[in-house]
């Protein structure tokens, strides 16, 4: 009863004009940003802010929340239209989502990704209204023991999610755990494997690497195949909308990633981010139905399941922000930043001393996300039009975005040169045979990796047991020992090289 109530007050708070107006602008917003290859939701937000000094407190705070989650539909666009993740989630996404335009099925993917989205967001916000409380208890007992043996968990996923040999997958974890260790060490402030370079004492972006690997890396491939041979998309897109077969198969993929992402999403430290690599390693687990596509080769499962995580983490991100007042992620702690420039202190007493922000908020996400599925389902034409653009016009404007997005991130040519030479690797990559994907988790969970595991033995003292003493972490590490046996056993290692046989 008491949740009914707080939702009508949340309810009555959001239905202003002012709100629904505030909502509508920070989900075009998000969508745009997300399509345009580059601009992430944290460029646009940290931009933003200095706005919201004039507005009130629930405005501002509901235009930032539709940036954020407007961005994870809108980052599919280009992942699944152009094979560019904008956003670090939608590197899942490009895999199957990519594959499925070339053939034509553009729509469905499209499709796929906004349903899978609409769906998670509203159950997220659900599970956001419901169990805030209870989830944040549950985060709060993850020390730096459970973290790191979290992230072990995940890259040891990101093996299982590689197409092609075992070996190469684990090179590229390794690969993107050694870039991740280039910078300032975190401990004790010396850097290391810079190579006297200023640049790279703040590491490597992960978005220059993303954007080279994947765009930059695919363009090259392109260019280097004669006109008759370069395959980029089909001429014409049949049927914009899935199948009642695509329905069938991704309706149970869209629970499994709703149910992973919601629940990984309330972890600080790209909970949101690992359950769509997560989602999608499960998703090529489970057996393929009959004349159903391989993953890799443009399955929908691959695209409606991680778009289903990424999204449910999104909205379940903001219990820690609004209980705790601990940012996740480096969007919400720019949230935080807009609730004390309006003078709220974020933490547990917003539920209690302003009620009508914390559910106002959280009604608005509800409205929010549908006003998403409104902006988009009708929009697929629109972005399947892109499809049509000749290539020798298509590739410059590519570079182009993702040069000026790389560069308005942090306003250091530098990020540029990486962006190309992270390119001609990512090209080596596709000649190789090397699946990208596992590098960049490798990178963006290594840092976090190294800081927990450094964490947990100076608080043990030096103590390698602690991570075997302490139950949550006892039982992630034997996950982790359970998912690398099986994938090393022979009958699952043979039958996983037929299910992903290399170009």
């Amino acid at each position: 009863m008491d949740l009914i109530n707080h939702l009508s007050l949340g309810f009555g708070a959001a239905f202003t004009l002012q709100n629904l107006l505030y909502a509508l602008v920070g989900c075009l917003l998000g969508t745009l940003i997300g399509i345009l290859p580059g601009i992430g939701p944290l460029a646009t937000i940290a931009m933003l802010l200095p706005v919201t000094y004039g507005l009130d407190p629930l405005a501002a705070l509901i235009m930032l929340a539709g940036i954020y989650y407007g961005a994870q539909y809108g980052g599919s666009t280009t992942a699944i239209l152009v094979n560019l993740p904008g956003e670090a989630s939608s590197v899942v996404t490009v895999i199957d989502g990519y594959q499925m335009a070339r053939k034509g099925r553009a729509g469905p993917a499209l499709a796929a990704a906004g349903i899978g989205s609409f769906f998670a967001g509203c159950v997220g916000t659900l599970i956001l209204a419901a169990f805030a409380e209870p989830l944040t208890e549950l985060a709060i007992q993850f020390g730096p023991s459970e973290y790191f043996a979290l992230m072990v968990v995940g890259l040891i996923g990101a093996v299982v999610l590689a197409s092609g040999s075992l070996l190469k997958a684990l090179a590229m974890v390794v690969l993107g755990l050694l870039l991740g260790m280039m910078g300032t060490d975190v401990n004790s402030g010396v850097v290391r494997f810079s190579f006297d370079i200023p640049e790279l004492t703040d590491r490597i972006s992960f978005l220059a690497i993303a954007m080279g690997l994947f765009g930059y890396g695919e363009i090259i491939s392109n260019l280097s195949r004669p006109d008759d041979q370069r395959q980029v998309f089909t001429s014409e897109v049949k049927g914009l909308m899935p199948t009642a077969t695509d329905f069938r198969r991704m309706t149970p993929a869209i629970l499994r990633g709703t149910a992973l992402g919601s629940v990984l999403g309330v972890l600080p430290g790209g909970g949101a981010l690992l359950s769509a690599f997560t989602a999608y390693t499960i998703e090529k687990k489970t057996k393929l139905h009959e004349g159903e596509v391989p993953f890799g080769e443009g399955n929908i499962r691959g695209v409606a399941s991680p778009e289903a995580a990424n999204n449910a983490g999104a909205q379940t991100s903001f219990i820690p922000l609004l209980t705790l007042g601990i940012p996740p992620n480096a969007v919400m702690a720019l949230m935080v930043g807009a609730m004390t420039i309006h003078n709220i202190q974020p933490g547990p007493q917003v539920m209690t001393s302003n009620p009508e922000l914390f559910w106002g908020l959280v009604a608005s996400m509800w409205i929010g996300n549908a006003m998403l599925l409104v902006l988009n389902l009708p929009l697929i034409g629109l972005w399947v039009k892109l499809l049509k653009v000749p290539y020798r016009l298509l590739f410059p404007a590519i570079v182009l975005f993702c040069a000026v997005g790389v560069y308005s991130t942090n306003n250091n040519s530098f990020d540029i040169w990486m962006v190309a030479a992270f390119g001609f690797i990512g090209y080596l990559f596709i000649k190789l045979g090397c699946e990208p994907a596992p590098l960049l988790l490798g990178l963006i969970l290594g840092p976090l990796m190294e800081e927990n595991l450094r964490r947990a033995l100076l608080i043990a003292r030096g103590d390698w047991s602690v991570f075997i003493t302490r139950p949550m972490s006892a039982t992630l590490l034997l996950v982790a020992a359970g998912l690398l046996l099986v994938v090393l056993l022979p009958s699952i290692k043979s039958k996983r090289e037929e299910a992903f046989v290399e170009d």
